[in-house]
C-alpha cells in the first residue's frame, strides 16, 4: 500500500529470498500502481488504497505510504479484516500507535511496525547475548544515525512529517529504548534547518536503576551509524550500520573480545527476514511478532514524542499534544 521507494526494496528482497507472493499494489494513482506492477511481475495494480484493502486474495497489507498516512492506512486495512505490517515509524506518534494496537486487538488481526533491523539473524544473537546477562548491567547505551540527503528528498518537507527523527532517529531510540525501556529523564537539543523542518537531534536519557543512553540524528552527512551497549561485565559494539545487516563484537575487561561477523549485504537487503517473521507469526495464530511487540513500538514513539516536544516539532496530523 503505497509503492514508493521502500516498497521497491521491500518487494526485491521478498521476491529474491522467500517464496510469499506480492499478490498486488495499490496507490492513489493507478498509473503508479501499474508502473509498479510492471517492474515487479505484481499480478494486481489497484488505483485506490480502498480497492487493495478490499481484494480477496491479500491477507496482509504491508502498509509504505509516507509517514503521515501510516496510521489511517493501517486502519483501513484493518477494517477491512486484514493483517498488517506497518513501515516504521508505526505512526506520527504514541497515540496513533497506540489506536493501531487496539483496533487491530479489536478486529483480531495481526499487526507489527516494520522495524527491520530487529528481525535480522544479528539481532537474534543480541537478544540472546542480552538475556544470558553476559553484559551484567547494562549502563549505558550509545547509538547515532545521519545521512545526506539531496534538498527536493521529502525529508525536507514539513507537510510530511519531514526532519530525521522518524526517518533516521527511529533506529537508535528503537535500540535503546528496546535495551534499557522507557526513559524517566529526557533532556534534548535541536537544530532546524531552513526548510522548516529539524535539522539535528541530540538527547541523553536515564532509566530506571541509573542507565544512560545518548543518541544524535540529523540530515547533514552520512555517520557511521554505529551503536554501543556497555555494561558492567562486557561491553557489545555493534558496527555501523548498525540497523542493517554486519558483524558486532564482545569487549571484556581482561581485553579478550569474542567477534560476530556476517555478510553485509547490499542495502536494505534483509528486508525479507521480518516478513517471514511475519508469516510465522500469522501461520502460528499470533496477533503480533515477539521480535518487535506493539508494546515495544508504542514505547518508541513515547520516548520521541518526549525528546520532539521539548524542542517544539510538531506533526501535521498528529493524534498527540504537549499540552
Amino acid at each position: 500500500m503505497g509503492p514508493g521507494w521502500i516498497a521497491e526494496r521491500f518487494t526485491e528482497s521478498v521476491q529474491a529470498h522467500s517464496r510469499q507472493v506480492i499478490a498486488a499494489v495499490g496507490s492513489r494513482s493507478l498509473a503508479r500502481s501499474k508502473a509498479f506492477a510492471e517492474s515487479f511481475g505484481v499480478p494486481a495494480a489497484y488505483g485506490s488504497y480502498e480497492e487493495l484493502a478490499a481484494a480477496p486474495d491479500v491477507d496482509i497489507v504491508y502498509v509504505s505510504t509516507p509517514h503521515n498516512f501510516h496510521h489511517s492506512a493501517a486502519l483501513l486495512a484493518i477494517e477491512a479484516g486484514k493483517h498488517v505490517l506497518v513501515e516504521k515509524p508505526i505512526g506520527l506518534d504514541a497515540v496513533q500507535a497506540r489506536d493501531i494496537a487496539a483496533r487491530a486487538k479489536a478486529a483480531g488481526v495481526f499487526a507489527a511496525e516494520a522495524m527491520w533491523s530487529f528481525f535480522l539473524p544479528k539481532f537474534d544473537i543480541v537478544r540472546q547475548i542480552l538475556e544470558a546477562g553476559t553484559l551484567g548491567t547494562v549502563t549505558t547505551v550509545l547509538a547515532e544515525y545521519g545521512e545526506h540527503f539531496q534538498r527536493s528528498h521529502r525529508i525536507f518537507d514539513p507537510a510530511l512529517a519531514g526532519g530525521p527523527l522518524l526517518d533516521l532517529g527511529t533506529y537508535p531510540l528503537a535500540l535503546i529504548t528496546e535495551v534499557l525501556g522507557a526513559p524517566q529523564q529526557v533532556r534534548a537539543l535541536g537544530q532546524w534547518h531552513e526548510s522548516g523542518v529539524n535539522a539535528q537531534l541530540s538527547a541523553v536519557m536515564e532509566f530506571a536503576g541509573g542507565s544512560h543512553a545518548v543518541m544524535n540524528t540529523h540530515l547533514h552527512n552520512f555517520t557511521p551509524a554505529a551503536a554501543t551497549i556497555v555494561g558492567s561485565e562486557a561491553t557489545l559494539a555493534l558496527d555501523g550500520p548498525f540497523n542493517m545487516p554486519g558483524g558486532f563484537e564482545l569487549r571484556f575487561p581482561d581485553g579478550s573480545r569474542l567477534r560476530h561477523d556476517e555478510p553485509a549485504g547490499a542495502h536494505f537487503e534483509g528486508l525479507h527476514y521480518e516478513a517471514a517473521a511475519v508469516a510465522r507469526s500469522v501461520t502460528h495464530g499470533l496477533s503480533e511478532v515477539p521480535e518487535r511487540t506493539l508494546d515495544a513500538s508504542i514505547r518508541t514513539m513515547e520516548a520521541a514524542d518526549a525528546l520532539r516536544w521539548q524542542l517544539g516539532i510538531e506533526f501535521q496530523g498528529e493524534g498527540n499534544s504537549p499540552t
